[in-house]
């Protein structure tokens, strides 16, 4: 780091005598920036460079507050929030989050996607994943897949599939020392080269299934060169379709936005004797920011690429056979109706949207074409379950809807002892209509509950519960 920075390394230095930001980035999906500002119960400061993103007092609590279990927001580190914000989605297309976990960033692609696409949300490891699953769920997004898999076993089922990919690669996390000394010991004992490796795998399976025209941003949370301007210029090499773009906005759009990247610097080509278009990437250095250290690079592949040497013969093979016609319960219709969004049970038989597993009803995106093989946690929205004369609505359902989309709910105030009883899966004794109500903190809901003779039947998620 002394060779890095030269004059500007003692400054580094006492930059790890500060305590590291904590922050929390708003769910878009669910309230607005402005609105959370007004309901916020703990103090908070804007982050300059994320629209929805915002600084709190690490003597609070934001994970302890109902807010949180009704997905208003993630706690996230203020550097960590930019990869995702930076990546420019738009509903409608097909995202690829490929190491996903925890889902920090899956869930900022999420909620740009507004409902509408597709969210692959991927990680390697299957413990990991579920954590990753819960988060995705826990933010009402209602249009992803949740996938456990290799990278390369995930290229050859999707060449050239998405329009959008995230690589927020595994990393030695130099630049995390001060949130997270621990990353230390394993820095000790991997180094750079362990990660430089994976890194490098990592990133040619990942180009492979972007679309012509598409875009894939990098990211790590480390400072060495071989990890970050190294890898890009490996793949810039290998994949010549590649090249680096400007990452920020213009000045219209920050505008727009309300942010500014000042303190932000740019990549360092000299580093790794590498092209001068690597100057386009980003380094976030943690005495610049009131942040952490994070490396961004934002690649765009050309409309017409080469031969990226993979075998697609096998991709028919891989599809599933058309579907049966799927068969849903009188029950069930006679609840979706009830839910605005799926009122219009009919058409989206029609459009083929539903899936059945066991008697449990998904919801899946709109002409995703399903496939054989892949270790899948979450295929689309869990809407609940199939059981002899009823249909039992699930969390994910809850989480993904707005109270004005059911005829029945049950609204507690968030200073409200009742709320924490709720999350922690005790009855309530509460007024209301009988049978089944969707609870919410606020107007936001939590999960459901059924009412008989003011005694709320508690149905969260036991999982899930406060501890």
């Amino acid at each position: 780091m002394r060779n890095l920075l030269g004059d500007e390394y003692e400054e580094y230095l006492k930059c790890y005598d500060k305590p590291h930001f904590g922050g929390i980035r708003v769910n878009t999906l669910k309230i607005s920036p402005e609105e959370f500002e007004n309901l916020c119960p703990f103090s908070i400061k804007k982050i300059p460079w994320v629209s929805n993103g915002y600084y709190y007092d690490i003597n609070d609590q934001p994970a302890r507050h109902p807010y949180y279990y009704a997905g208003l927001y993630y706690i996230q580190e203020p550097s960590a929030m930019t990869p995702a914000s930076l990546l420019p989605v738009k509903p409608g297309e097909k995202v690829l989050d490929l190491c996903a976990a925890p889902g920090g960033k899956s869930t900022e692609l999420g909620a740009k996607l507004k409902g509408k696409g597709l969210l692959v949300s991927n990680d390697i490891s299957s413990s990991r994943a579920k954590a990753l699953l819960k988060n995705i769920e826990l933010f009402g997004i209602s249009n992803a897949f949740v996938i456990s898999e290799s990278p390369n076993k995930l290229a050859e089922y999707f060449p050239e599939f998405f329009d959008k990919i995230l690589v927020d690669a595994p990393c030695s996390g130099e630049g995390m020392f001060r949130k997270s000394p621990s990353i230390m010991q394993n820095w000790e004992q991997y180094g750079v080269d362990y990660y430089n490796k994976l890194q490098k795998e990592i990133i040619i399976h990942a180009a492979r299934m972007l679309k012509p025209g598409g875009m894939m941003l990098y990211s790590t949370c480390t400072f060495s060169p071989e990890e970050n301007e190294g890898t890009i210029a490996f793949l810039l090499k290998e994949c010549p379709e590649f090249h680096v773009v400007e990452a920020l906005p213009d000045a219209e759009e920050r505008q727009r936005l309300g942010v500014s990247y000042d303190g932000f610097d740019f990549g360092k080509p000299e580093w790794v004797n590498g092209p001068e278009e690597l100057k386009h990437c980003l380094r976030l250095w943690p005495h610049k920011i009131n942040g952490e250290g994070h490396f961004i690079a934002l690649l765009k592949k050309d409309d017409k690429t080469n031969d990226l040497n993979f075998d697609d013969t096998s991709k028919e093979d891989r599809k599933i056979p058309p579907k049966s016609k799927i068969s849903l319960s009188d029950e069930t219709v006679e609840f979706l109706k009830r839910i605005k969004p799926l009122s219009d049970v009919d058409i989206l038989l029609k459009q083929n949207r539903f899936y059945i597993q066991q008697d449990r009803v998904y919801l899946i995106p709109e002409g995703f074409e399903e496939k054989k093989g892949l270790r899948t946690l979450r295929q689309g929205l869990f809407l609940g379950e199939m059981k002899k004369n009823r249909f039992e609505p699930s969390q994910a359902l809850a989480m993904a809807l707005k109270s004005s989309d059911y005829d029945q709910i049950i609204d507690l105030k968030s200073d409200n002892q009742d709320v924490i009883k709720y999350l922690k899966c005790e009855t309530l004794t509460t007024e209301g209509r009988d049978g089944l109500n969707l609870v919410c903190v606020d107007g936001y809901p939590l999960g459901w509950g059924k009412l008989n003779k003011n005694v709320l039947k508690n149905m969260y998620l036991p999982g899930w519960r406060w501890m």
